[in-house]
């Protein structure tokens, strides 16, 4: 062949922000190391590789010879190191200028400590719109690699793809790459002699051809099975001695090699798209499975392939409409960057304002906010990670205008009302220097939000029980070995028994101050499980806002009248704080109270971040003596105080009731899939007080409580928490 084929390969190696620091140096030593040790033994062969910020910052802080390794490879010319947005958040969830910045500073990493060039940039999830192109180019990158998936989604064929194109927005060029889906395949599950044939095919089909591979690194030992077949049985070491052997017409090269020395094939405009499993996953449930049993349907008959081309999926933006949770996330990141930058047009500029954008960065990591085949927003430790950056950025801010947690600092309190969740309806921020709440008067005025500055936690980073495509597989129960089906996705592993048997949905997401009025027989199963019946339409209703403010305490008082077993029922809860206090007053008052039916109330409150299964994470009562693990069902009478404790954490979360309370407490568990089968996932403890209402003689009755956070144990670590948090 007079002109070779040119292949790049390129390798994508992430770990989120908030992952286990075993999975880090598991993944590191079943994926990361075993393939630099064997590619540097092959001198002829280079390759591009992108690392994200999250993951090099754990490398170079653990493993700096590693990082001095990808250094020589790239001086010798071997590795092009690929850029990107530091902390690997999808482009298009977050504003322009944290999308220049994100690439900009990555870019400066990456040449201050290994010297590389970086002229290419890894698409996070390869979550496209057209309207990145401007930031990418602003921000100095000259190409990208997106999926084949993508340019077939704007009309061009297979046969079109050998090579690469350019597009352009406002007049700015940028070079775009498709990944071959093919290979993605291939390699590294396929025999190399499969990949060969392929490219041997493109080579004589057009002369000169370029290819392109961007993948996951974690396919070469991380993913299940992987580190036997790539290293252990040798697919590594035979794929690379079969490019070495056909290298008189496999050139393999860097991508910045390839766009230098070959012209594109033309220009192209790109739909919004991801790779195909991922705009798949964005759909909702029940349209994921008519569009797997459609695709079924059309492979029997088959016609799939001829339609394949022109099936899209979902937007990827709609996650946050599935899994409302993420927009709050999302919502808050906007939040704090809007903060950050109207401080900076005022002149702000220092340490701490650079450490808070690095926070603001890492809150942008995109794992926790959506999920797919993996776990994602179901891991309750990834949310977790996100919402401490985001509250550790927003708490330099505080420290700059020297409004901080801290003992030594001035107390302070505000209140105001906007639109914080972005939903088209003001919301109210309730905040001291020790604690911020947001509070959704449109829905049911429910807390959403409770910040804990000192620990950098969200009490209310919870998750909603939902219906998911995947939740029909876990009905049908675990698969038998050796029972027959169709592929290996059919197959369904149980991580725990009796899935099929654990799986419940809630009909409002998991926040607290949550009205209910039960019937007075509910229990505690009905409740947990979701069959209790609501007799009172005020869980979601929407409730008139009242803003208080005096010298050093703020109250929100929110109020509705609405009906309960068809009685007209007015309701006022206030939430009120005072400035420098970690406490938050919540009082109830019902009206026009019926005396001929007895009201069974119960709010609801949901505390997250706090994990069942261990000794040292427990509820106890008034005296301070345990009554469990805050993993467990509790059918409480006669309470005064109820605590949850989290002594890992330094956390404990005080309820004291001015009049006795029974209360249900039980954990809010979803079964979620990942990568190795479908778990059970403790996502928050609920906590219900609730009572029989018996009026006084003008219809009403009241009750207040104090919800006091106390991070005293936590305070007392200091050092040595934010060393570990740090990390």
């Amino acid at each position: 062949m007079n002109q070779p084929l040119r292949l790049v390969l390129v390798l994508h190696n992430h770990q989120p922000i908030g992952n286990f620091d075993g999975v880090f140096e598991q993944s590191y030593q079943d994926s990361y190391l075993p393939f630099l040790n064997v590619f540097e033994r092959y001198e002829g062969l280079k390759i591009g590789l992108h690392t994200s910020g999250s993951l090099m910052e754990w490398l170079d802080a653990r493993h700096p010879e590693y990082v001095d390794r990808l250094a020589n490879l790239v001086a010798a010319g071997r590795i092009e190191i690929v850029g990107g947005p530091f902390f690997e958040p999808i482009m298009t969830m977050i504003p322009s200028r944290d999308r220049v910045g994100q690439i900009t500073s990555y870019t400066d990493w990456l040449q201050r400590r290994m010297g590389a060039k970086v002229r290419g940039m890894w698409m996070p999830e390869r979550v496209w719109e057209q309207s990145l192109t401007g930031d990418i180019v602003r921000a100095g990158i000259e190409y990208t690699i997106l999926d084949d998936f993508h340019f077939k989604n704007a009309g061009l064929g297979e046969e079109q793809l050998d090579g690469y194109y350019v597009t352009e927005e406002d007049g700015c060029i940028l070079r775009v790459a498709p990944g071959s889906e093919k290979l993605r395949y291939t390699i590294p599950f396929q025999p190399p002699q499969d990949t060969i044939e392929y490219l041997r095919g493109v080579a004589e089909r057009r002369p000169g051809a370029v290819v392109f591979f961007g993948d996951d690194g974690e396919k070469f030992g991380t993913w299940p099975g992987t580190r036997e077949h790539v290293y252990d049985r040798g697919w590594l070491t035979q794929f690379f001695d079969a490019l070495q052997h056909n290298s008189d017409w496999i050139k393999l090269t860097t991508p910045s090699e390839a766009f230098d020395n070959v012209a594109p094939l033309g220009k192209v405009y790109i739909p919004e798209g991801s790779y195909r499993e991922m705009v798949e996953w964005a759909l909702p449930a029940s349209r994921i499975n008519q569009f797997e049993d459609s695709k079924h349907e059309l492979e029997h008959h088959g016609q799939w392939d001829m339609i394949k081309p022109f099936v899209r999926g979902g937007y990827w933006r709609n996650f946050k409409v599935k899994y409302p949770e993420t927009n709050e996330m999302y919502a808050r990141m906007q939040m704090v960057s809007r903060r950050l930058q109207e401080m900076v047009d005022d002149g702000a500029a220092g340490d701490l304002i650079d450490q808070a954008r690095l926070e603001l960065y890492r809150g942008q990591c995109n794992c926790s906010y959506w999920h797919g085949a993996f776990g994602g927003v179901y891991l309750p430790h990834l949310r977790n990670a996100v919402y401490q950056k985001l509250i550790a950025a927003n708490n330099l801010l505080d420290q700059y205008e020297n409004r901080g947690w801290q003992a030594d600092q001035q107390p302070w309190v505000e209140i105001s009302s906007a639109d914080y969740n972005l939903d088209g309806r003001p919301e109210v921020k309730i905040a001291s220097n020790r604690l911020l709440g947001l509070v959704s008067p449109a829905e049911g005025g429910q807390l959403y939000e409770l910040d804990v500055k000192s620990i950098c936690h969200n009490l209310l980073a919870t998750l909603a029980r939902r219906q998911e495509a995947y939740h029909r597989a876990v009905l049908r129960g675990p698969s038998v070995d050796g029972e027959n089906v169709s592929s290996i996705h059919d197959r369904v592993v149980f991580k725990q028994e009796g899935l099929n048997e654990r799986l419940g949905y809630d009909r409002w997401q998991r926040n607290s101050l949550v009205d209910h009025f039960f019937a007075a027989d509910a229990d505690l199963a009905a409740v947990s499980q979701g069959r209790a019946e609501e007799q009172g339409d005020f869980v979601l209703a929407p409730y008139e806002a009242k803003l208080r403010r005096n010298d050093g305490r703020v109250q929100v008082q929110l109020s509705r009248t609405g009906f309960v077993q068809g009685r007209q029922v007015k309701l006022t809860k206030g939430i009120t704080l005072n400035a420098g206090d970690s406490t938050l007053e919540i009082a109830y008052l019902l009206e026009n109270v019926p005396s001929d039916i007895g009201l069974h109330f119960a709010p609801e409150f949901n505390f997250a971040g706090l994990p069942s299964g261990a000794d040292d994470r427990y509820f106890s009562g008034a005296h301070g003596h345990r009554l469990g693990q805050l993993g467990h069902q509790l059918d409480l009478q006669g309470m005064t105080q109820l605590s949850l404790t989290d002594e890992w954490l330094g956390i404990s979360v005080h309820l004291k009731f001015d009049q006795p309370a029974a209360i249900w407490t039980y954990p809010v568990e979803t079964v979620s899939q990942s990568e190795g089968g479908f778990e059970l996932v403790h996502q928050s403890c609920a906590v219900l007080p609730h009572w029989t209402v018996i009026p006084d003689a003008e219809g009403r009755w009241s009750m207040t409580m104090r919800m006091t956070v106390d991070t005293q144990m936590a305070e007392s670590r200091m050092p040595q928490w934010a060393e570990a948090a740090a990390v």
